[in-house]
């Protein structure tokens, strides 16, 4: 068997205790390479299966008893495709386990703690993705410790249950992936120090949806006092459902499963549950705004400086959106469907608003489709992640914004959306998004970038000074083949953008089918768009919902 693929399991008798680390829910036994001692598929709670589908997160008992952990849990249930590479692994409704990466050779304790959470549209992904296997990063890093960690996602994850026959008994359903990553890092914070590691210098990242939850767990009251700092990769609080959004995915899994009440949906066996989802997977909701759990008005709570106390680096990259090519299956198909994408978001607007996009639209010069994809680029990332640097700013709290500007070699993806992950891990050799124009030594910067900001709290190095982002300077890092700071960078593309922000653009297709015949099977279950031009039908998530695919 393949040394990545196995089943970590309970042992007895002798063991090597140099592998070994005592954690409270039990004895883990690692790996070692070179270096690297590395532990996974660790568990972080009890199985979210059975009468636990749907429920919070459960935490794991006290426990002496001894288990190897060197496997990748699974990952949770979701449909496969090639671009999340974890899709491709072993996969179960079993899936809260975290994995942990230290560098032997320096012994010094209170060690740095990065915290990874992956990406994938909330709906995709896994710890397992080859892009964040931690040895190369540790290796060049032997003072930090980097964990990953899962989280349910899809219709295990985010699914709100409240207008369905008992789904007052499942009030956390509808952010159960976000409480998986809160319980998570309770057992970070409570387990680190086993491995060396300070659990009061704790610093979380993760890209897209992983950039969503880091900029969203800041102001969670539960997650309050489990981590000091986030780096938010092209995500934000923008990438977030209404209750209202989120309740057409509810409609969905009542017609495809054929069940009205809550307690058939929890009898569904994880078999049949699993095939369900692939038929529903193109149609994940992200976290709910329910009030409870998660704030309504998440600018709001910005603006209030509910999360002033945690230092943030925020930022995205100049062609985020040109990632949905591949997605959408080549150049030809997104020619194809990006103005449909564009005619339903426009109709939206108010004629106001019309006219700050179509004046938006005349600041460019390239072909209309170039410049459409520069506008879901701005609306969808770069304007949310500046706004909150703004109001996180403005309340108080430390902030850094950057602007990836290094290109994939791949045709057609310039900075696009992923770009800079193989980057960050130092896993140069991970192509899928940057082909093969890769550039070691801005691997070394930005890597040092976000390691001295896990240590110190700022980002700052030799030869690149980085200011804090305020007003009125807006200044921003530049991190590319010419890296350095620019004030206020598009400027004048922020400010015709920024009123747009109150559409909610998010990457829910149900809010953007205006004008284009669709076809919907019972209560608006499967939702297709007819490209009439093209005589093609494009699947929803396909159009939009992919613009957000988090893991990359």
């Amino acid at each position: 068997m393949h040394d990545l693929y196995g089943e970590n399991h309970e042992i007895s008798g002798k063991y090597d205790e140099s592998l070994a680390v005592k954690c409270h829910n039990g004895i883990f036994l690692g790996k070692k390479n070179g270096n690297i001692l590395s532990w996974k598929g660790i568990p972080f709670a009890k199985p979210p299966i059975g009468n636990l589908r749907w429920k919070a997160p459960v935490p794991l008992p006290k426990s002496n008893a001894v288990r190897t952990a060197y496997y990748f849990g699974p990952s949770c249930v979701q449909t496969k495709i090639f671009s999340e590479q974890a899709s491709l692994y072993h996969q179960s409704e079993d899936c809260l386990y975290l994995n942990v990466w230290v560098n032997e050779s320096d012994t010094s304790i209170n060690k740095p703690v990065m915290v990874f959470i992956h990406g994938g549209s909330y709906g995709w992904g896994g710890t397992s993705d080859p892009l964040y296997e931690g040895t190369n990063l540790v290796s060049e890093f032997p003072d930090i410790i980097l964990v990953t960690i899962a989280y349910r996602i899809g219709i295990y994850g985010f699914m709100d249950f409240s207008s369905v026959e008992g789904g007052e008994q499942y009030p956390d359903s509808c952010n159960a992936g976000l409480l998986d990553q809160i319980e998570a890092l309770k057992w970070v914070k409570k387990n680190i120090k086993a491995f060396g590691g300070n659990p009061n210098n704790i610093t979380v990242f993760g890209e897209s949806a992983g950039g969503g939850s880091v900029s969203i767990l800041p102001v969670m009251p539960l997650a309050k006092g489990l981590f000091n700092r986030v780096i938010a990769e092209s995500g934000s609080i923008a990438l977030t459902f209404s209750k209202d959004e989120c309740q057409n995915l509810t409609e969905m899994l009542l017609y495809e499963s054929g069940r009205s009440k809550m307690s058939e949906l929890i009898d569904i066996s994880e078999t049949e549950l699993s095939e369900i989802n692939l038929a529903l997977n193109e149609s994940n909701n992200f976290p709910m705004r329910d009030g409870r759990i998660v704030p309504e008005d998440l600018y709001d709570a910005y603006r209030k400086g509910e999360a002033s106390d945690i230092a943030m680096i925020t930022g995205t990259n100049a062609d985020e959106s040109r990632y949905w090519i591949g997605e959408l299956g080549g150049i030809q198909q997104y020619l194809l469907q990006s103005p449909v994408l564009y005619e339903n978001m426009y109709a939206m607007l108010s004629s106001t608003d019309k006219k700050r996009l179509d004046k938006f639209m005349a600041l460019k010069t390239d072909k209309k489709v170039w410049n459409e994809t520069e506008f879901y680029t701005e609306i969808l990332f770069r304007i949310p992640s500046t706004k909150q640097a703004e109001l996180h700013s403005l309340a108080g709290g430390k902030t850094w914004v950057y602007y990836w500007t290094y290109p994939s070699a791949i045709e057609y993806y310039k900075a696009c959306h992923a770009v800079e992950l193989a980057y960050v891990f130092n896993n140069l050799d991970e192509r899928i998004y940057t082909g093969d124009n890769i550039n070691p030594d801005l691997a070394k910067r930005v890597q040092k970038m976000w390691v001295n900001f896990a240590r110190t709290g700022n980002p700052s190095i030799t030869n690149y000074i980085w200011p804090e982002y305020n007003l009125p300077d807006r200044s921003v890092m530049y991190i590319g083949e010419l890296q350095g700071i620019v004030n206020d960078p598009l400027s004048e593309e922020r400010k015709l953008l920024e009123p747009v922000l109150k559409y909610g653009f998010n990457g829910s297709y149900s809010n953007l089918n205006y004008n284009v015949p669709h076809i919907r099977k019972a209560v608006g279950q499967t939702i297709f768009l007819l490209a009439a031009t093209a005589g093609i039908v494009v699947g929803s998530v396909l159009l939009i919902k992919k613009f957000l695919k988090g893991n990359k």
